[in-house]
């Protein structure tokens, strides 16, 4: 029976980062993935001389030492990074006949949207503003020193003139953007790309979104580097881990965690699959708070009201996925990402509207087989009315329709090119991310509630990743990692790591 100080279920970004600084903390740390890959939502995957990124795609600061990126800053601190290809513009929004590329220079990203409204131009700089005061407030206090326990605010108080900085945003911070918009923002169609940038972030509109996370976007992308990771998702996956073997953690591959231990109200390890038992006084689970609490706890193990209230967290859709590579003879002044408005008179969260485009082997060729390029494209689809039967492979083709149209407004003769082609359902996303429902994470708009904490009612028992606070996205899921590692050592450990990092 072997033992460990903390063992971590799953190897998505939340659970690695845990690991990873715990074991720079000195701590002797398992990770058990299910999957033969790690990533979780974040992995990657080959087929046919073609690399593609499962999930995330669009990354700021990666490649920039000055950078607020959570992830980022937790590559240094365990002495690992990755190469990156920086890139301008962002991206293109296919709004109808309207074609905006996405600058990071707020200059340069408001004279575009001056060739179409100069009054919305002018609006959105004060939005902008807001947004940018609100990002350099937040700066002031590293990410790398945040812990979600008492101990916090004396931590907090060492910072105070950073706090003093963040007192006249205390109302953004607990605001949506919406709130920021209404009085910002009149035009309809800069509230449009506001709402459609909030999407794009969170699942949900402005008014649905937090003022942070927005704050954080606009910062990162005009102050910090538009970049790529040189192999993909599967380069930040890989940095991860060997910042974790390098500080003496382990990873374990096809290690399926059946069930979390408790006993008299305390974690004691967990059960694999196959029958090994392996101790621990601490576990971190990364899989959603639905699979932590159905699947991997027995329901006695938790209070039933508790239990009732957390499975009630309410649930954004899952996804259908589309993976292609193609030939990529003729193809010339191509870019990599795009998300397609197939409709602006119908709502941006309607499933199929709203398409979300990847060609990474425009930056890195190495992605794809010579004279080729890998694609991914992707949009919100509800998981209630998918099932295996005979009609399942007809059915998915008819509903990745709205991708193939999206990424036709880019390359015209798509069709023509295709040489692998692979279509994802949330069914698919369900299987192979083992995420409940396929889901994308926990559907709490800003004002309605907040993400859970990290902490459980179970001594020894927390939560990492996209249902948990701060919530969703790869900085996001990066920070929850922070903040559960630091809550498991003294601060004065993340003191001395923050100490010996900057010397």
């Amino acid at each position: 029976m072997t033992e460990y100080d903390a063992i971590a279920i799953g190897s998505g970004i939340g659970g690695l980062v845990t690991a990873a600084l715990l074991a720079r903390y000195g701590k002797r740390v398992l990770v058990c993935e299910s999957h033969a890959i790690a990533g979780g939502a974040a992995h990657g995957f080959s087929r046919q001389g073609f690399h593609f990124d499962s999930g995330p795609s669009f990354y700021c600061g990666l490649g920039d030492s000055q950078s607020l990126n959570p992830l980022r800053q937790v590559l240094e601190v365990l002495g690992e990074a990755v190469q990156t290809i920086a890139y301008d513009p962002l991206g293109h929004y296919h709004l109808g006949d309207i074609i905006l590329p996405i600058y990071g220079s707020c200059d340069r990203y408001r004279a575009e949207i001056a060739a179409i409204t100069p009054a919305g131009a002018k609006e959105l700089q004060r939005f902008e503003r807001r947004m940018l005061s609100l990002y350099d407030a937040l700066k002031s206090i590293p990410t790398l020193i945040l812990r979600s326990d008492r101990k916090l605010l004396p931590v907090l108080l060492s910072y105070w003139p950073a706090l003093l900085q963040l007192l006249p945003h205390l109302r953004e911070i607990q605001g949506s953007v919406g709130q920021i918009l209404d009085r910002d923002v009149k035009d309809p169609f800069v509230r449009r790309l506001i709402d459609l940038e909030c999407f794009l972030l969170s699942g949900f509109k402005a008014h649905g979104t937090i003022a942070p996370e927005v704050a954080f976007m606009f910062g990162e992308r005009s102050r910090s580097a538009i970049d790529y990771p040189i192999g993909g998702s599967t380069a930040m996956i890989e940095a991860l881990v060997r910042g974790l073997t390098r500080w003496g953690g382990e990873l374990r591959l096809n290690a399926h965690v059946e069930r979390i231990l408790v006993q008299a109200g305390r974690v004691t390890g967990v059960r694999l699959r196959n029958g090994t038992i392996l101790k621990a006084p601490i576990v971190i689970s990364n899989a959603t708070i639905w699979d932590t609490y159905t699947h991997l706890l027995a329901p006695e193990d938790l209070p039933e009201s508790y239990r009732r209230q957390a499975l009630e967290t309410p649930v954004l859709d899952s996804f259908m996925h589309l993976h292609l590579g193609i030939k990529a003879e003729g193809l010339t002044g191509l870019t990599g990402h795009h998300v397609v408005v197939h409709d602006c008179d119908r709502d941006l969260t309607e499933p199929g509207n709203t398409c979300m485009i990847s060609i990474p082997s425009v930056w890195d060729p190495t992605l794809a087989p010579p004279g080729h390029h890998g694609l991914h494209a992707y949009t919100m689809e509800p998981y209630q009315s998918w099932h295996s039967d005979v009609t399942y492979k007809a059915r998915k083709r008819s509903r990745a329709q709205s991708l193939f149209r999206a990424l036709e407004r880019i390359i015209p003769d798509l069709r023509d090119r295709i040489v692998l082609e692979l279509i994802g359902t949330p069914l698919t996303h369900a299987k192979f991310l083992r995420r409940d429902r396929g889901t994308y994470g926990p559907a709490i708009a800003a004002g309605k509630g907040t993400f859970p904490s990290i902490h459980t009612p179970i001594a020894g028992l927390y939560r990492v990743g996209d249902s948990t606070l701060p919530g969703i996205g790869v900085p996001a899921v990066a920070a929850s990692g922070i903040l559960c590692a630091n809550t498991l050592v003294e601060p004065e450990q993340t003191a001395q790591l923050l100490k010996t990092h900057r010397t």
